[in-house]
């Protein structure tokens, strides 16, 4: 199948070419001839399967001959829950919609950073990426209506709907017009996401893309048996032994993500932390280092994650365990992308054993376990 064959116009299939788009992902086969026919959509599809584009461009098609009523007054509203996924898809936005036959302009609102440039440049915004807390701080100053939205887009819902969002989603929705079109995008359907999906869609057009090979499969695992007090040697010499240029770290809390950082750093490895303490000019910068291979390692706390999006990242390494054992296949699914082999590092402290078994029997994998106190770690 093409992309045009999905009805696509040609000046977002002059862009796509130009682009080195040559054919859509299933998510895109399925969900753009939906949303261009007025649909209401739940997209279900693996982290790196094309989702934001499925959604961008039948939204600008759809936006051809809309115009904006009035100054301040979206058309679209996107909501993600970092502000390194605002960025991200925006920038989708930008890039096709550069393309289109008609004034165009988006916007990402995100907290983090000093809110009066973003008020004044919301003037004539057809399309708004937002996280919750930003949007509703500058509902709240009257910056902007919402009585024009026309959609509505959840992007990564199942971590929009949980209950660390809830009651700022609530109100979100309260400030909507009943008639719209709605769209919820996310990698996992879960209970979260299924209720929601009653109340926000109206006859939904399910997707649901099950990789023909399973991304997990694309992905080396090995786990290492290890005390607490010897992570930091085991994490040095593997980066060393294994010659790691890119390597993604998590951790499971923002205090441990900057001392595991600073260690590094003390050895002599190019290593940063992000997380969500840190400014938003700070997590940019460092973003964009270690997308552009500048930066060797890494270190970030799960939510942070969901901003991180590298094709060809070889390495992932479980410094500590998730809670979830679907955090756990999120995170080593930021390598083994795009039919990319990739390998997953874990590291099972004493206390982790039982834990590390039910996230095993829940991924339906058994990991392959190597003794740390077999390794030489000193010097490391």
């Amino acid at each position: 199948m093409s992309f045009a064959s999905l009805g696509l116009s040609p000046h977002l299939l002059n862009n796509l070419e130009k682009q080195g788009f040559k054919k859509p992902y299933p998510i895109q086969e399925q969900a753009i001839p939906a949303i261009l026919d007025g649909k209401d959509v739940l997209g279900i599809a693996q982290t790196g399967s094309g989702k934001t584009a499925s959604y961008v461009l039948p939204v600008l098609m759809n936006l051809d001959g809309q115009t904006l009523k009035k100054n301040r007054h979206i058309n679209v509203l996107v909501m993600v829950p970092t502000r390194e996924l605002a960025i991200q898809v925006e920038a989708v936005f930008k890039l096709f919609g550069a393309a289109m036959p008609f004034p165009f302009k988006s916007m990402a609102v995100y907290g983090g950073v000093s809110i009066n440039p973003q008020m004044k440049a919301l003037s004539n915004v057809n399309v708004l990426v937002a996280t919750p807390g930003r949007l509703l701080e500058l509902a709240d100053s009257n910056a902007l209506q919402f009585s024009s939205v026309s959609t509505l887009i959840l992007d990564e819902a199942d971590k929009m709907l949980n209950l660390g969002f809830k009651l700022e989603m609530d109100r979100v929705f309260a400030l909507l017009p009943a008639k719209r079109q709605n769209f919820l995008f996310s990698a996992t359907l879960n209970p979260d996401v299924e209720s929601m999906k009653r109340v926000l869609l109206n006859d939904p057009v399910v997707i649901n893309v099950v990789p023909e090979k399973e991304a997990i499969e694309l992905i080396d695992q090995i786990g290492y048996f290890v005390s607490d007090e010897k992570k930091g040697p085991l994490l040095r010499y593997l980066i060393r032994q294994k010659k790691m240029e890119q390597v993604l770290v998590f951790t499971s809390s923002v205090y441990q993500a900057d001392l595991v950082a600073e260690k590094l750093q003390k050895n002599g490895i190019p290593a940063r932390a992000i997380h969500s303490k840190k400014s938003q000019g700070n997590r940019t910068e460092t973003l964009n280092y270690f997308k552009a291979g500048e930066l060797t390692v890494l270190v970030a706390t799960d939510l942070l994650s969901r901003g991180i999006d590298i094709e060809f990242l070889p390495f992932v390494i479980n410094y500590e365990l998730p809670r979830s054992p679907k955090d756990f296949v999120h995170r080593i699914g930021r390598t083994g992308r795009a039919e990319n082999p990739g390998e997953a590092i874990t590291f099972v402290t004493p206390d982790d054993q039982h834990h590390f078994k039910i996230i095993q029997k829940k991924m339906k994998k058994v990991v392959d376990m190597i003794d740390s106190e077999a390794l030489d770690l000193h010097g490391a």
